[in-house]
């Protein structure tokens, strides 16, 4: 396992779609460990591989809690959402390639993603509060969109400015 660089809002392959992964291999099975390692070593609920510069569709999310340790951690490759709810909610998100922004964002409130596993078995989930919204989060990485897509002009312009002045004050 080992810890990968993530990449920041401006890097090009954030706004790519990733390409679906064909190979469920040993390099996959190191790929995914290592966002696994890379997420939590970032205190993140979810990574996608863009995130690491790979133009993958993989992705990664924790939301397990003391209530339910065994359920909300996941390995999802090639995931699809293929079915959302009439009822949306609104939520603060973040995200670990645009650190110290945070912006409220409406999704549906409960989705149903299929992909398969790190060894190529088929599965779906149906989520909804955190793992739903961290799912939708990490698919939009793999589609080339970012929280700051999904909030009004006005809201995202605001939230550029703040990056670019979080940028020149930190060097990011």
């Amino acid at each position: 396992m080992a810890l990968r660089p993530i990449v920041l809002m401006g890097d090009p392959v954030l706004r790519e779609t990733a390409a679906p992964v064909e190979s469920f291999d040993e390099r996959l099975r190191a790929l995914i460990e290592d966002m696994f390692e890379t997420m939590y070593h970032a205190e993140g609920v979810g990574l996608a591989a863009p995130q690491i510069g790979l133009s993958e569709r993989v992705l990664v999310v924790d939301v397990r809690n003391e209530d339910e340790p065994e359920a909300g951690r996941f390995a999802i490759v090639n995931p699809e959402i293929v079915a959302v709810s009439r009822e949306t909610d609104k939520a603060t998100e973040g995200c670990l390639s645009i650190p110290g922004l945070e912006e409220s964002v409406e999704r549906p409130a409960v989705v149903e993603v299929k992909g398969f596993d790190a060894e190529g078995r088929p599965f779906s989930v149906e989520a909804d509060d955190l793992l739903g919204r961290a799912l939708q989060h990490e698919i939009d990485h793999l589609d080339g969109v970012l929280f700051v897509d999904r909030v009004s002009p006005l809201k995202r312009q605001m939230l550029l400015k703040r990056w670019r002045k979080l940028q020149e004050e930190v060097g990011l």
